[in-house]
């Protein structure tokens, strides 16, 4: 009943713009299939809403991002790469599995048009990615424990959380996760949504068939599943810092 209100503050809101460019995306989309299901291709369907589909697509990746980038205290995010590997990786998912779609349908036209693509872009985005894990494991804080307690003790050792139980703070932005699982999913995403999926594509490239693009798109959506996730564990909230030990 209220949703529409999410929509209200598109003035000052990323996410209420995002809001409202995720279902004329749908709705563009939708409109393309019916034009080429009508079999309308002349210039609409073949050139004006292709072009307004990529546009929307563009505009609602880069909303998505803002959403996060736009966050100042959370500097893992607040950095220009963030914009980048959120259309990077949104442009690979989206090409790679239509290449999977297209070798399904025996388009073989369409496959070597834009599989040369899938796999420029997705190492674009592999590199991109990695450029931000890199930044963000060299980021020094400009808040610390003595700045988040007012504690300016240079000898500050936290024992507790200061509460007898957890609460909301302690629950929504704490992962849980040790260190190594960390590093196991940062790893792993990269082999999954990038690695695997390059080489396979270089397969379907040499090969033209449509296993390997299949393959691909298989591995690198569970790939993309824990690329996001570790997007969220790896930003440091500055509250992290006075509610850092739970037990």
């Amino acid at each position: 009943m209220r949703a529409w209100r999410a929509v209200l503050m598109w003035r000052t809101s990323w996410m209420s713009r995002e809001v409202i460019l995720l279902p004329a995306f749908i709705g563009l989309v939708a409109l393309w299939w019916l034009v080429l299901v009508g079999g309308g291709m002349g210039s609409l369907g073949r050139v004006l809403l292709p072009a307004l589909v990529v546009l929307s697509a563009l505009a609602l990746w880069y909303c998505t991002a803002m959403i996060y980038a736009c966050l100042r205290f959370i500097e893992e995010w607040a950095h220009p790469l963030t914009i980048v590997n959120f259309i990077l990786i949104g442009l690979s998912a989206g090409l790679v599995l239509g290449c999977a779609l297209a070798g399904l349908s025996s388009e073989q036209a369409l496959l070597r048009a834009t599989g040369p693509w899938a796999f420029a872009v997705t190492w674009l985005a592999w590199a991109t990615r990695r450029l931000s894990l890199r930044r963000n494991s060299l980021l020094r804080h400009k808040s610390n424990l003595q700045s988040a307690t007012g504690i300016r003790s240079e000898r500050l050792v936290q024992k507790s959380m200061g509460m007898s139980a957890g609460s909301f703070n302690t629950r929504e932005f704490f992962h849980g996760a040790s260190a190594a699982a960390l590093r196991h999913v940062r790893w792993g995403f990269q082999m999954l949504a990038f690695g695997l999926p390059v080489l396979l594509m270089g397969w379907g490239l040499v090969n033209a068939g449509a296993w390997p693009w299949l393959l691909a798109a298989l591995l690198q959506a569970p790939g993309l599943l824990a690329e996001r996730w570790l997007f969220f564990a790896q930003a440091k909230h500055p509250q992290n810092l006075y509610y850092q030990t739970v037990s």
